[in-house]
């Protein structure tokens, strides 16, 4: 495993900034820990909390900006549906985000190889045309998508070790 540190001052900023800044500060660190890219030659030197915190990140900026269909679009259909991620979040205790993940699993396996294929602006715009049926799910992510940070920055704050080692300066 690598080392992955983080300073006690950037932790105690980012606390007082918001539940968005304390989470990025451990992800942040996690990826320039490994280069900056999670991959497949680099997940093995990270824990399983560790690869969950960068797999929520993903899932989290990916359904903001985008919803499923864009996930799903931009490659990480496998690393989120065909890794243990809604387990993981769901010993979390994110049992809504495990609900929302199970059941878009579903739909991914149905339609993924049409929404991952090339194609341009207009033809991905379409898409969203396409596969209506993961609307419920972008909705109901964007309505907790605030819940859900706020439960995991809990779960670093209470597993820190898990995550980084703090430096005391």
């Amino acid at each position: 495993m690598i080392e992955v540190r983080v300073k006690d001052s950037e932790v105690r900023r980012a606390s007082q900034e918001g539940m968005d800044a304390f989470v990025a500060v451990f992800s942040d660190a996690i990826l320039k820990s490994i280069g900056g890219e999670l991959n497949a030659d680099n997940m093995s030197m990270l824990n399983s909390d560790q690869i969950t915190l960068i797999a929520y990140v993903i899932l989290r900026d990916e359904l903001m900006s985008g919803g499923f269909v864009q996930l799903i679009h931009n490659g990480y259909g496998d690393f989120i549906y065909r890794n243990p991620f809604d387990k993981a979040v769901r010993e979390w205790g994110l049992t809504e985000l495990y609900r929302i993940i199970h059941k878009t699993h579903r739909l991914y396996s149905k339609c993924h190889e049409a929404i991952e294929q090339d194609c341009t602006q207009e033809e991905f715009d379409a898409l969203y045309e396409q596969h209506p049926e993961f609307d419920v799910y972008d909705d109901a992510f964007v309505e907790l998508e605030e819940d859900f940070t706020t439960q995991v920055a809990h779960y670093v704050d209470e597993n820190i070790e898990n995550f980084a080692i703090v430096e005391h300066e």
